[in-house]
């Protein structure tokens, strides 16, 4: 059965264009004998918030990590910011991967570091700038976050929602024109889950950055999202695309209209 689609062009992100920033035809993964999911398909238009939803174990995170390289396809085929991933090596690989800032769902932030050490990490690695432009370049991304007046503190002795943002800032540290956040409100209360939506559609607004966002948080996904496509375990696939409050209000497809409205079916 074909994904439902919502018709609606998308609500925010002002500067969406219909230019393709990831294209994903046909792909599918498997893990051993199992398939996770198969036939996806979808594109992601440049300066939108895209959120790949669905329930627990319908593959919204392996997803992700298939797109950056992490996990590989069974088959289909993926581009990113024009080049197919897996036909890229070497400098070119590292050359692309380097336009992607990734953000997962802990944070992933280095213990023994503080937090502008951790932000300042990847500009040691993939660029020549001196210590002090990497420091206040660190700080500046801090900043954008809400964090500068936290650059010294460690990650024990922050908040989580506090390591969602460094771990938002440490993604931004190179300018990625392209950013994957992996269940970013996890873990959070309701404000400060909120209080994350807000900064998402904020940086999107003022950077231009095309975001992906991996949840399965309803409030999120409706106040950030300018489209979506739903994955599904039992379907093993997606089973819905479009704008997710059109899918809520209009969908004929009884596992997504449950989901949208938190009906147990």
């Amino acid at each position: 059965m074909a994904p439902d689609s919502g018709t609606a062009a998308p609500a925010a992100g002002a500067g969406t264009s219909a230019e393709p920033v990831i294209r994903v035809e046909d792909v599918a993964v498997r893990f051993g004998a199992r398939t996770i999911f198969k036939g996806v398909t979808f594109e992601v238009r440049r300066g939108e918030i895209f959120v790949i939803l669905g329930g627990s174990g319908c593959g919204k995170s392996t997803l992700l990590k298939t797109l950056i390289g992490l996990v590989p396809m069974a088959a289909g085929r993926a581009w990113l910011l024009g080049e197919e991933l897996a036909a890229t090596k070497g400098a070119d690989r590292r050359a692309l991967l380097r336009r992607l800032g990734v953000m997962w769902q802990s944070g992933a932030l280095f213990g023994s570091m503080t937090l502008a050490q951790n932000v300042e990490l990847p500009l040691e690695e993939h660029t020549d700038l001196p210590r002090p432009a990497r420091e206040a370049l660190a700080r500046s991304k801090l900043g954008l976050v809400g964090l500068g007046d936290a650059a010294g503190r460690l990650p024990a002795e922050i908040s989580g929602g506090m390591a969602k943002r460094a771990g938002i800032a440490r993604a931004m540290a190179l300018d990625p024109p392209l950013l994957f956040l992996d269940e970013p409100s996890a873990g959070l209360d309701p404000i400060t889950s909120a209080g994350l939506d807000a900064l998402i559609k904020d940086i999107a607004r003022d950077t231009g950055a095309t975001f992906v966002v991996v949840t399965h948080e309803l409030q999120s996904i409706l106040a950030i999202g300018d489209r979506c496509i739903m994955l599904d375990k039992d379907a093993q696939g997606m089973i819905a695309e479009g704008d997710p409050r059109r899918l809520r209000e209009d969908s004929d497809n009884r596992t997504v209209r449950a989901f949208f409205r938190r009906e147990a079916i």
